[in-house]
């Protein structure tokens, strides 16, 4: 096995020296560095995880705090995982992933224990008592999702009040008076998670300057029997021409299906737009018009603000909210203009 004497004497050079190219924690000039990298390459040097954190008092561990309460959508979570672990192999880290339902424990126990160097959390509550701890923390701590109060943190997300807009713009553009908007589990909305209460006020501010009258079906149940409640709701309200907004991800397929059981097609007899990645958007029949959730944009802004953060010698983002814009892809479920 290749060891840092190995690479100290192809580089000419002592091993501390090599230790110190490593670890950044001395200046080396920038010949010396050359010689000791090209030395590094050649050997294929693969310098031990654990004495490196030791000696650079780093743990090159990201802690991802991902949500797993009741009426989360555990399938939509796997693109943020997945980019997120991505970019930290990228940049050398690993991942350790702490549920949410551990609360502010969660938090204490991964910084206090020194188990990463920085946290990135998700399923923001807009009232949320974990970010007074979080923003006490001494590492970094970024959020995806915006808070009423993010005291300090950094914030990165979809544009959900943008998303809502786009929603009801496009149905109004295309000539719906009346607009329903399927909303979330009930346990979602008692826990007031960001997005919900943002998607909303986007939507009723798109509305207001339309002119069309917007109805709010919610809470959405998730069996059978209630989502079939839920579109005698939604068609109840929707008028002769209802125009329908899903951005309860969850619902998105049992509503589609709970219609085209009762013979009313999206695209022909009303128009459906969800809040849904393009990948499932595209995989059903009829194909979804949608607005864009832009998952893995997210996670990779947020993984970028982050190493900045980590990183003495970067300039943190001078804006604490960071926004990712959703887009609109016309499909199927959208009738022709009037």
């Amino acid at each position: 096995m290749v060891t840092s004497r190995d690479v100290a004497r192809a580089a000419g050079v002592s091993q501390s020296t090599v230790s110190y190219v490593m670890s950044g924690r001395r200046p080396i000039s920038a010949e010396t560095r050359r010689r000791v990298e090209a030395a590094i390459e050649q050997l294929t040097y693969q310098p031990n995880a654990g004495a490196r954190a030791l000696a650079s008092q780093r743990t090159q561990v990201i802690g991802l705090v991902v949500p797993f309460a009741p009426g989360v959508d555990t399938t939509g979570l796997l693109p943020f995982i997945e980019t997120i672990a991505s970019c930290a192999r990228a940049a050398d880290h690993d991942v350790l992933l702490v549920t949410a339902d551990e609360g502010s424990a969660g938090l204490e126990r991964l910084a206090g224990r020194s188990l990463c160097d920085a946290i990135v959390m998700m399923d923001i509550e807009a009232d949320d008592a974990r970010i007074p701890v979080a923003a006490a923390l001494r590492v970094p701590v970024i959020l995806i999702g915006v808070p009423d109060d993010s005291a300090g943190l950094h914030c990165v997300d979809l544009d959900f009040p943008l998303a809502g807009r786009m929603a009801v713009d496009e149905l109004a553009g295309i000539g719906h008076d009346r607009i329903v908007v399927v909303g979330h589990p009930a346990e979602v909305v008692k826990r007031d998670v960001n997005f919900v209460r943002r998607f909303h006020r986007g939507a009723a501010a798109a509305a207001d300057a339309r002119r069309v009258a917007l109805h709010v079906v919610a809470p959405v149940p998730s069996d059978r029997a209630g989502i079939e409640a839920v579109v005698e709701q939604v068609l109840a309200a929707g008028g002769d021409r209802p125009g329908v907004v899903v951005p309860n991800s969850q619902a998105v397929q049992p509503v589609l299906q709970a219609l085209l059981d009762r013979g009313l097609v999206p695209g022909r007899d009303l128009s459906l737009v969800a809040l849904w990645p393009d990948v499932a958007a595209e995989a059903v029949t009829p194909a979804v018009t949608n607005v864009s959730l832009e998952p893995r944009d997210v996670s990779r802004r947020a993984m970028q603000t982050l190493f900045q953060l980590l990183d003495p010698d970067q300039e943190p983002p001078s804006e604490l909210v960071q926004l990712i814009s959703p887009r609109l892809t016309r499909r199927r479920t959208t009738l022709p203009p009037s």
